[in-house]
Formats: C-alpha cells, structure tokens, sequence
C-alpha cells in the first residue's frame, strides 16, 4: 500500500487503484502506530479517484529528518578517501566498526523537497554527489510503519576538509529530497531489496549504480533504537539509514542533472539539480 500527499489531501495506492484519504491531518495521520491497519480498514469509506500523478508534494508534514551514516562499506571507503588529507580518514573506519552508529539531523522540513522538484548544491562547493538512501518513518513511539526513498545530498569536498564540517556538507536549504510516496508496510522490506541510482546529463547516462539492503551493516531497528535514546519526537520522524553507492571520485554534480533513486516496490524518486 502506498501513501501519497499533496496540497489538498493525502491519497492511497492499493494495487492499481487510488482513494483520496479523509480529512485527518497529515501528521496525525502518520503518527498512528496501526497506520496499515487504518488505512486498510478504511478504504471502503475513501472515494475512488483516477491516478495521482501532478502534484505530489514530498511525505512531510512537522517531522524532522535525521540520516545514518558510514552503513556501508562502500560509504566507509568513500569517507576515509575524501577526509584522509585531514587526517580524518580512520575516523570513518572506526564509526563502520563500532556498536554505536553515526546519526545526524540532515533536514528541517522547508529544507525537502519532493519528487520531480529541484535539489540544490552548495555555491561553496565544487565536488558534490547525491546519496540513494533508504528511509524510515517512524512513529512517535518508535514504531517503523513505512518506507520512501531518499537523496542525501553531500558536499564532499566539505566534509573531506574536516569531519567537523559535516553539518554544512550536509545540512542547506532544498539539501534533501523524499518520495514519492510512503510505502505502507508493518513488515521489514526483504534483505534483497535493491536500491539503484541513475544519474542523466543532457538526457544521457553520466553514472549508474546499484545496492542492495544486504549491504546494510546496520538492522534498521537498532538505527531506531539509537536515535529514540533521550530524543523525543511528537510529530515522528524520518530516517535515511545510509548509502552504498557512490560515484567515483572525479565525478561532481551539475546544474541541470536529472538524478533517479529507484527502490521496488516503493517507485522512483526523480530530481533536477539547479
């Protein structure tokens, strides 16, 4: 099942057909712990509707957005190549390797944009990348209800300056994009998810790469489990639990790139870069 919002109300995906949702708030909507349950049980009393296809604004209301990082082992070689002149590169290897994860708040809700709108690169930096990224919603309670898909956009060379720029590598208006929808499901996704990323220049392939959820080191629970401790979050939260895809090192972001970040069975997530 999956859920879509827009300006003037949320829709449901079941199978091959759509209903507008009733009139609860969003955010009250995806606070519910039982939000599978709810929305199954309701769609006898949804209108059906054709196919949602303009409009679709990114499946955030109030939440917060807060990512993982170094999930991966790919992410790990990445951030150990770019911050070794800083001397930062065994940092990386040691957060790969230790119980506690490295989590981080990536975005405030006017800093997210949706599916088919413009993310941003920094006027400061010159090398910058997208991060295909699965992500959580979570419940106020710490409850993982669904999935969507997310672009953590990385000024690497910012970051590689020093590790304690992080926050302003990653952390900027229109920084972060979610979507398209929220795949409903009280149930893990399946270890051999694939996570793919295509990036288009002029209409044409610059770079493709894909992972699956059997790369993640970390459970998405225990990210959770983390990220809850003495932290509370009244409207929910989302969480990008990381990255194993990343593009070589000579290549950088630039205005007018399309970038896809496709994950079955959520859909792809579709932005412009300018």
């Amino acid at each position: 099942m999956k859920l879509y919002r827009t300006a003037v109300a949320y829709f449901v995906e079941q199978g091959s057909q759509f209903y507008r949702g009733d009139d609860t708030a969003w955010d009250v909507l995806v606070s519910r712990d039982d939000l599978a349950d709810f929305l199954t049980s309701s769609l006898g009393k949804f209108t059906p509707v054709a196919p949602v296809t303009t409009e679709i604004q990114a499946p955030i209301g109030s939440q917060e957005v807060w990512a993982a990082g170094v999930t991966y082992y790919r992410s790990r070689d990445a951030r150990m190549e770019e911050a070794k002149s800083a001397g930062g590169g065994d940092f990386y290897d040691r957060v790969y390797s230790a119980e506690r994860p490295e989590l981080f708040m990536k975005a405030t809700p006017h800093r997210v944009v949706g599916t088919n709108r413009k993310v941003a690169i920094r006027a400061d930096s010159k090398w910058n990348v997208p991060e295909p990224e699965l992500t959580l919603l979570i419940t106020p309670s710490g409850k993982i209800t669904g999935y969507t898909i997310g672009n953590d956009m990385s000024s690497r060379d910012i970051e590689g300056e020093n590790p304690l720029y992080l926050p302003q590598a990653k952390v900027y208006d229109r920084s972060c994009a979610l979507g398209p929808c929220i795949f409903v499901s009280p149930a893990p996704l399946p270890r051999a998810t694939e996570i793919r990323l295509d990036i288009l220049r002029a209409g044409k392939s610059e770079f493709a790469g894909a992972t699956s959820l059997e790369s993640l080191k970390r459970d998405p629970a225990s990210l959770v489990e983390y990220l809850y401790r003495s932290n509370s979050f009244p409207s929910g939260c989302f969480l990008l639990t990381g990255t194993g895809i990343v593009p070589p090192d000579a290549f950088t972001l630039q205005a007018g790139d399309e970038i896809r970040i496709t994950i079955p069975p959520i859909g792809t997530l579709v932005n412009q870069v300018g």
